[in-house]
């Protein structure tokens, strides 16, 4: 694993202190951003008229993907609810497969899904091939998930994070652009990963 040199660090940090500032935001995921696998599947792309974001909860969840709902119409995107409607006990996997897919299909430009801590919905969801998922539990976890692996799919632990820091890592995850770069071949050997085991 190299070490980021001084240069990067600095980069990143103005990055950073611009977004928290205001003074520069982070872009929408442009189609040129989205690796070619993913260009071809039909999502929408949130420079798009359907801006579709799949949302999901099991009953750990329920109360937070409510809220996140309001704060995705507020940032202009249309909410898919894929449930629960509920805070009876159900089983999280359902839930995340189901948001998975949606985003696997192209049905939803990118998904959300949130149980107790955010870990197993991750796992089930990166068994849905076309789905990169990742777990963010602050500002840094987002960015760097969106930059690094451009994920389509954030999973959130309500039991670990609040609401206000739940909004923030939604909006910081749903902006940032994926960097490109060195990451883009990572990104690809991920995806060709999947593709050995897919039949």
């Amino acid at each position: 694993m190299s070490a980021i040199d001084d240069m990067q660090i600095r980069e990143i940090v103005q990055r950073v202190l611009k977004q928290v500032t205001g003074q520069a935001r982070p872009g929408p995921t442009s189609a040129a951003a989205i690796p070619p696998a993913e260009a071809t599947s039909g999502s929408a792309t949130h420079t798009g008229i359907n801006k579709v974001v799949a949302i999901g909860a099991d009953h750990g969840g329920f109360e937070l993907k409510e809220t996140l709902k309001a704060t995705l119409t507020e940032l202009g995107f249309d909410v898919k609810d894929m449930g629960a409607y509920n805070k009876g006990a159900v089983d999280y996997p359902d839930f995340a497969h189901e948001v998975a897919r949606q985003v696997s299909t192209g049905k939803a430009w990118r998904g959300i899904m949130i149980d107790g801590a955010g870990i197993g919905s991750c796992i089930v969801a990166n068994k849905v091939p076309g789905v990169r998922a990742g777990m963010a539990y602050d500002y840094s976890s987002a960015v760097n998930s969106r930059e690094h692996n451009d994920t389509n799919l954030l999973t959130l632990g309500a039991g670990l994070i609040g609401v206000n820091l739940a909004k923030q890592i939604v909006k910081t995850w749903l902006t940032t652009e994926f960097g490109g770069g060195r990451h883009a071949p990572r990104v690809e050997k991920i995806m060709a990963v999947e593709k050995q085991y897919l039949k």
